[in-house]
């Protein structure tokens, strides 16, 4: 007899040895867990959180290892699913061969060798016959290979080919040994996995596969069989079985797509139980746009508006005229109004008697538009104002009492709207523009004030169908894709630094014609090790070198907000000729007046980048010109080059995918679906911004549809039983909350 750990309970011990001195009774004592059901669920539960190291096909060693990895835990181990699989190769004849191809091939071993070569290894040689050719399988430091192999004897082998002079090579093949005239039935697919340095693919099979007799058992299902029936998916032993070492590829296929569909489903499922709860619980001001309201409101913005910014219009008013706050997501182009839209919203907000607030990413922006609206409100009643971080102290604490107070009634500012001393009277809507600019804790706080506001986020980044479904899931989304009249052209150009001379000569005659010009790189500082430009040192540059006549001005983001709030202050008014920056002046800067623009090492930075980047010089009514430069591509060298011959359609450029979209393109939703095939989602949106956990199995950039499927399964899930109650749904919904409790919470400010 032996007692279980902790557990009060005796049982006989099975012949099988004890699992680190523990009794399981779910593998060894069948009259245990019929008696004492309780007694295996928790054992299970003590069993998948192991420590890994006390696996003991792991150990203290191996276990240092997979905890780079991420894996801490037995369970850990188990759901490490493989990247990939290696197939197995269609048994050829010699006369198929093809160099650098994976091949099987029958061959009789006629000679075997073995010697230690200069630098110390052992290779062991052996020279074998395939239907005519010769071949030779390499084996180093693995001497135990001899003992398997024998003059005459017949083999299936399986490598990658190499051509010598005198035969055929593969280096390290996997060998089968034939008995007979029959060819094997047939080998597995092999499972590659992502690994670290100090572990080899041969041991981390052999632990997963030592590990999944013992800790498959101890899983649960979540999906219910219904649910499994009527989307094909195996359960969840066979798909563990399947996804490590499946019998063939279709039976890997099958149990991938169950687990990309599970946690694409348990991500949906979060945000739809999300949404429900802010339905239920959550009460907004009504701020409806009757017919005389809207017409008043139109007059006032004093645009020729788009089709698309009257259809966000019509969409924004629509939510803000009930009593669930809205919570909606304005994406368009740089340069697509989305401005002139929010300024809708919030001139609604105040027709009702309420206030509305915009947060802007740097001071100078949110200058910027509290300006405009100013401007544009200056003969009617509507009181604008500004709160940022440099106020005197007595000018904000007049300006807090008259929030407060409700004297005024739209609010522009920085992150100092955030201030806890900042009480608003009645806030009926928020607005952040470039949004991804402020971390999800940012933009929830001002969701927790009592008046519960309507919610809109502005991005210039276009986003993709299925980032949409995903990270911004809970948000309805509206698009401007369409620009407003009377935006001048921008061109683009992709050139070498041999044509910098030329092109700077071009940036000169911009400024004497009374333009302004950035140039953008992507260090602060040069490096030893890298010859990529920096801002400091191309500051350096120019201001000794060709525009030593102009007046230049440095911005990064290792200076301080005072300092980077005087830069843009001083560029915005003209006092400075060209702002030389890194990409902090990707968003939240907009000065009409330039119109030129140099990135340097182009290649460095991704697509979505570039052409927020190029959005800077796309505000106003003068044409705009951008020319990346890169190491790259290639381009002749032209005597004389001046401006107009660098958009010489004719040149020949060897452009990489990148730059050539970017050089050809300039719409945004175009540019944002390459930039998400090239980089993934992770770049594209930063995922330390959405608040939500990364998929670990799941892709976004490939598994389109069954995003889409998942977030139809979510739905028909909660339209059957809104508050998942059904018992089969417990594990679904425990493993939900489980993963994304607690984030769920923020997942409506996206």
């Amino acid at each position: 007899m032996r007692r279980l750990p902790n557990k009060g309970i005796f049982a006989i011990c099975s012949h099988k040895p004890c699992l680190n001195g523990k009794i399981r009774a779910v593998d060894h004592f069948p009259i245990v867990n019929r008696l004492f059901p309780r007694v295996r669920k928790l054992t299970s539960l003590a069993r998948l959180s192991d420590r890994i190291e006390d696996l003991p096909c792991v150990g203290a060693l191996r276990g240092k290892l997979l905890r780079k990895l991420g894996i801490r835990r037995a369970a850990d181990l188990l759901f490490f699913f493989p990247r990939s699989y290696e197939e197995v190769a269609q048994v050829q004849r010699s006369s198929e061969f093809v160099e650098n191809t994976r091949v099987s091939f029958v061959a009789t071993v006629v000679e075997i060798a073995e010697r230690v070569t200069q630098s110390g290894k052992h290779m062991l040689g052996v020279h074998t016959i395939a239907d005519g050719a010769s071949v030779r399988l390499i084996w180093y430091n693995q001497p135990f290979r001899k003992n398997d192999l024998r003059t005459g004897q017949r083999l299936l082998a399986t490598g990658v080919l190499r051509s010598t002079v005198l035969n055929w090579e593969i280096a390290q093949p996997s060998i089968v040994p034939l008995t007979g005239t029959e060819l094997p039935k047939g080998q597995e697919p092999q499972p590659i996995y992502p690994l670290t340095e100090g572990l080899k693919q041969s041991t981390m099979r052999h632990m997963i596969r030592d590990s999944l007799a013992d800790l498959i058992p101890l899983v649960e299902e979540a999906l219910p069989r219904d649910l499994r029936q009527q989307y094909e998916l195996p359960d969840i032993g066979s798909a563990l079985r399947d996804i490590h070492f499946p019998p063939d590829m279709d039976a890997a296929m099958r149990a991938v797509r169950r687990f990309k569909i599970q946690e694409l489903l348990v991500l949906q499922l979060a945000i739809a139980m999300q949404r429900r709860e802010r339905e239920r619980t959550s009460i907004a001001p009504a701020c409806e746009p009757t017919g005389k309201i809207h017409s008043r409101i139109l007059n006032r913005l004093q645009f020729q508006l788009t089709t698309d910014q009257l259809r966000a219009i019509d969409e924004i008013g629509r939510d803000m005229s009930r009593k669930l706050p809205m919570n909606r997501l304005l994406q368009g182009d740089v340069g697509s109004g989305k401005t002139v839209v929010a300024q809708y919203a919030m001139l609604l907000c105040v027709a009702h008697g309420y206030q509305a607030a915009l947060m802007a990413p740097t001071e100078v922006l949110a200058r910027q538009h509290a300006a405009t609206l100013q401007r544009s409100l200056s003969s009617s009643r509507v009181r604008v104002g500004l709160v940022t971080g440099n106020m005197p102290k007595g000018a904000r604490t007049e300006l807090q009492r008259a929030i407060a107070e409700g004297t005024i009634d739209l609010i522009v500012g920085t992150q100092a709207l955030l201030s806890t001393a900042l009480t608003f009277h009645s806030l009926a809507l928020v607005i952040v523009d470039e949004q991804h600019k402020f971390g999800v804790m940012q933009r929830a706080h001002l969701r927790t004030d009592q008046s519960q506001p309507h919610y809109l986020v502005l991005s210039a980044t276009p986003i993709p169908r299925t980032i949409a479904m995903t990270a911004f899931g809970d948000l309805d989304i509206s698009t401007i894709r369409t620009k407003p009249a009377g935006r001048a052209p921008v061109h683009t150009y992709v050139t070498t630094k041999d044509q910098l001379a030329a092109w700077w000569r071009f940036v000169d005659e911009q400024i004497a014609a009374g333009r302004q010009a950035y140039v953008i790189t992507p260090r602060v500082a040069d490096s030893e090790n890298s010859d990529v430009a920096s801002a400091e040192g191309i500051f350096a540059e120019l201001s000794s070198g060709p525009f030593q006549h102009r007046s230049i001005g440095l911005l990064h983001g290792r200076m301080t907000g005072e300092q980077k709030e005087q830069v843009l202050t001083d560029f915005n008014d003209a006092q400075l000729d060209i702002l030389v920056a890194t990409t902090v002046v990707e968003v939240g800067i907009d000065v009409p007046n330039a119109t030129v623009m140099t990135i340097l090492d182009a290649d460095r930075l991704g697509l979505s980048q570039l052409h927020q980047l190029r959005g800077r010089i796309s505000r106003g009514s003068h044409s705009g010109f951008v020319c990346a430069v890169t190491d790259a591509v290639t381009t002749p060298v032209i005597a004389g080059q001046t401006s107009r011959n660098l958009a010489d359609p004719t040149r020949s450029v060897e452009l990489n995918e990148r730059l050539r979209a970017f050089e050809s393109s300039d719409d945004g939703f175009e540019l944002a679906e390459m930039d998400l095939r090239l980089r993934g989602p992770g770049d594209l949106l930063g995922t330390s911004q959405s608040g939500l956990p990364t998929l670990r199995i799941a892709n976004l950039v490939d598994d389109g549809p069954l995003v889409e499927l998942a977030r139809q399964m979510a739905a028909v899930l909660l339209q059957a039983d809104p508050e998942l109650s059904n018992p089969e749904l417990s594990r679904l919904v425990q493993q939900t909350l489980r993963r994304y409790g607690k984030s769920m919470q923020l997942s409506d400010v996206g």
